[in-house]
């Protein structure tokens, strides 16, 4: 998911999103040494003597009442050592696997209804409309920066209109309210050149410091990459001389006058800041672009872009206050001084953390990006055994060590799926209560959240995941039949093993 900021801003990662730099996502495991696949007959009928054989292997090994060996909370779960490729997630109190066995001891014939990917929830502030089907909210903290604006406003306008009086106030809310107007429309240039692009955009986010574009992927080529970051200063340009246009018919000093001048020169400001050629800014991205096109490798671009900005920012931090003080931006030496002196030190500073963050955030994304393939439910899913819902545990067990599998799926009497027995759940009861408990007691219902297509991978697993929070999901094929389990656990391992190797 790409992000576009309208003041150059990049949204902090929380990470859903992934915007312009997204979001934590869940981490993963260790690969455990694959094991042969197991046969897929089903224990339960298997003849007497090889179920009697299977437990004797299964005692010598690992006791299938003997509580799993991993902690109550799957995700604290130390990972293993780390072995060869691909990884996958089986250990415990079932035997390893690799992600192709599972299909040949997953349970066949097992049919529940395709998954769905559940809606994404509302969220990100205010929401105030769906311009070409995007919604668009308004952050909390947009209201602490437009009181700003309508309070340091308000004193110019108290020194170039004095009779307005206390009205001051209202015309500078005015202008607050118009000048985020202005950076929606930079942020719509974003989103339509997006849409164009046949790129998804999750939401545009007004907020403190600008506005933000979440568009859900990367674009394709650099060509198109260079576009969409540059139609955002291009269009705040034009606002800037729109305004200027709507001034000259317009008598200097008075209300019109001086909000179309405060418009003019806000619009200015946000395309020449949104030009510089360091990322999270949309001159970053053109920069990126560039460097994309000449070596071929968008890593490559994002790298080069993010250092830029983070010496843009440093620039920032200590160009700023220098500029200001030696009257170089339109006010005497002799009166930068005092408060003035420190507002400007504090504004740069805030700016400078912006930019840097923003550039720190990018490289993180690239290189989530880079390595979030290797995320597939598929490769990721751990064997499971059918068992239905007056089985006993200790039962269900013996089954699941039997073929090699390491989750339990609850089914009905026509084997449809109704819900996962909790590897955490499992730990918690005393291996001597075992036979007495029915793995119903230990399940969690399914909901179509909890159902994830093993075809998914990447970016879509994890936002399915996100959508649904849950300790286990069921995999499914295309058809509906069941492959395995999806833990949570696994995945979150996986994602910080993938993040740890080197671009």
């Amino acid at each position: 998911m790409v992000e576009s900021g309208g003041s150059g801003r990049p949204r902090p990662d929380s990470e859903e999103s992934a915007e312009h730099p997204v979001t934590p996502a869940p981490q993963a495991t260790a690969p455990a040494e694959p094991e042969p696949t197991p046969t897929e007959d089903r224990p339960s009928e298997r003849e007497p003597s090889d179920e009697r054989a299977a437990a004797a292997d299964a005692d010598t090994e690992e006791s299938p009442d003997t509580p799993p060996t991993e902690p109550a909370e799957p995700a604290a779960t130390p990972p293993a050592e780390p072995q060869p490729e691909p990884p996958h997630a089986d250990r415990g109190w079932a035997h390893a696997h690799d992600g192709e066995g599972a299909r040949g001891t997953a349970p066949t014939g097992i049919k529940g209804p395709p998954p769905r990917r559940p809606p994404e929830q509302p969220r990100g502030g205010l929401l105030m409309g769906r311009p070409f089907g995007v919604p668009v909210y308004v952050a909390p903290s947009w209201f602490l920066v437009a009181a700003l604006i309508t309070w340091v406003f308000g004193g110019q306008l108290d020194r170039v209109l004095p009779e307005l009086g206390a009205a001051r106030y209202l015309v500078s809310l005015f202008f607050a309210v118009a000048f985020y107007a202005s950076v929606l429309i930079h942020e719509l240039a974003h989103t339509i050149a997006a849409l164009r692009f046949k790129l998804p955009v999750r939401r545009i986010q007004l907020q403190f410091f600008g506005g933000v574009s979440e568009i859900e992927k990367e674009a394709e080529t650099p060509g198109r990459e260079f576009w969409l970051a540059f139609v955002g200063p291009l269009l705040s340009l034009v606002l800037a001389g729109v305004f200027y246009a709507a001034m000259q018919p317009v008598e200097p000093g008075t209300v019109p006058g001086v909000l179309l001048a405060g418009l003019m020169i806000s619009n200015l400001i946000v395309a020449i800041f949104n030009l510089l050629p360091g990322l999270p800014l949309d001159g970053g991205r053109m920069l990126r672009a560039v460097v994309w096109k000449i070596t071929g490798k968008p890593m490559s671009g994002t790298i080069a872009a993010a250092w830029v900005g983070r010496a843009l920012a440093v620039s920032v931090l200590i160009g700023l206050p220098l500029l200001t003080h030696s009257g170089a931006l339109g006010s005497s030496a002799e009166d930068s001084v005092g408060m003035d002196t420190v507002t400007d030190a504090l504004l740069a500073a805030i700016l400078a953390a912006i930019i840097w963050t923003g550039a720190g955030n990018s490289l993180r994304m690239a290189r989530l990006r880079e390595h979030l393939p290797e995320l597939r439910a598929r490769t990721l899913t751990r064997r499971a055994v059918p068992v239905e819902t007056d089985t006993p545990l200790s039962e269900a067990l013996r089954r699941a060590n039997a073929a090699g599998a390491r989750a339990l799926v609850v089914v009905d009497a026509h084997g449809e799926p109704l819900s996962l027995v909790r590897e955490a759940a499992i730990v918690g009861v005393p291996e001597h209560r075992r036979p007495w408990v029915a793995v119903s007691g230990l399940a969690q219902d399914l909901t179509d959240g909890m159902r994830v297509s093993a075809e998914l991978a990447g970016e879509d697993l994890l936002d399915v995941l996100r959508a649904t929070p849950a300790t286990e999901y069921l995999v499914v094929e295309e058809t509906g039949e069941i492959y395995g389990v999806l833990s949570a656990a696994d995945v979150e391992r996986a994602f910080v093993k993938a993040m740890a190797r080197p671009s």
